[in-house]
């Protein structure tokens, strides 16, 4: 590649490459629930319209719960859009950032403007472009000293996302 083909590709936005298999996952299992629902009720012969409604609003309510979050970088932000708004922090002003432990891990980041952005550390491990545009503005923020809580998080967070992208080469090219 070109340097000047570099240079636009790192200018590019990059997205998560799952989250449209993530909605659709999230319409199936919605689906999935709302037609059992209805099967359930229709079979025993107590399928009204109030049930019915009911019924549906326990699917938009599954729906709204299960709606992944789209994660979105580029040079100096990130971003996590879910359903009703967007979040985004500038990479590069980055103050703090934590992984949050317990039933699925989270890493909030916050920068010095006020932006925070919650977002499961997975997709960086699924989208290695996100995860060096991450990274590239992190590191910026420890250049400056702005980071002042979080660079052992950004350094564990690499080492890890580094053994498992070493790990999908040797496992790719035969070498496990």
């Amino acid at each position: 590649m070109s340097p000047r083909n570099e240079q636009l590709e790192r200018r590019r936005p990059a997205h998560d490459l799952r989250w449209a298999r993530d909605v659709r996952d999230s319409v199936s299992c919605t689906g999935v629930l709302l037609a059992l629902l209805l099967l359930m009720d229709w079979g025993s012969d107590s399928l009204t319209p109030g049930r019915s409604a009911l019924w549906l609003a326990l699917g938009l309510l599954l729906f709204v719960v299960l709606y992944p979050a789209r994660v979105s970088a580029g040079s100096g932000w990130l971003a996590s859009r879910g359903l009703l708004r967007e979040h985004r922090v500038h990479t590069e002003l980055l103050v703090s950032v934590r992984c949050l432990g317990g039933v699925s891990q989270r890493l909030v980041l916050r920068d010095s403007a006020g932006g925070r952005v919650e977002i499961d550390p997975d997709v960086l491990l699924r989208n290695p472009r996100l995860w060096m545009l991450v990274e590239e503005g992190a590191r910026k923020s420890m250049a400056h000293g702005t980071l002042l809580c979080g660079a052992t998080a950004v350094r564990r967070l690499s080492r890890r996302i580094d053994g498992e992208t070493a790990r999908a080469v040797f496992s790719a090219s035969g070498l496990e």
